[in-house]
């Protein structure tokens, strides 16, 4: 998957970044909330997929909320740090089967289809938007 993961990120690399911070936020918290429904889902017959679902949800739902952005409740973050943990995020995601233990059961098929969304989510996104601005919550 992470092979993958680089040859997303290079094609996608090359394409304008179309995704608004609006749009980003949607995009985060939708996907925080497939991992929190998955998380639930998976809790009866796989405990550790359930587990790493609920890790993954919560740090992303926790970097959205303490981002400077549309959806942020706080300014911790600003939404170029914000990018660069989204990247993390991806891969962080795509080595949750192998962290916990799960890796050749079917469950490991959701954590790599999010991996490969949260990059390529990451690579459209602009996160220079703010750049030379106001940040998001001073603004009128």
């Amino acid at each position: 998957m992470p092979l993958l993961q680089k040859g997303v990120t290079f094609a996608l690399g090359r394409m304008p970044k179309r995704i608004s911070p609006q749009t980003h936020a949607m995009l985060d918290y939708a996907v925080a909330g497939t991992f929190l429904l998955m998380a639930a889902r998976y809790w009866k017959r796989n405990k550790r997929a359930a587990v790493g679902s609920l890790a993954c949800g919560g740090v992303i739902a926790i970097n959205s909320l303490l981002t400077d952005y549309p959806g942020g409740l706080s300014q911790v973050l600003s939404y170029e740090n914000h990018g660069q943990i989204d990247g993390a995020l991806a891969g962080f995601t795509a080595a949750m089967p192998r962290i916990m233990g799960f890796r050749n059961e079917p469950e490991a098929r959701f954590f790599g289809a999010q991996a490969l969304a949260g990059t390529c989510i990451t690579a459209l996104t602009d996160y220079s938007y703010y750049e030379g601005s106001v940040p998001y919550k001073d603004r009128d």
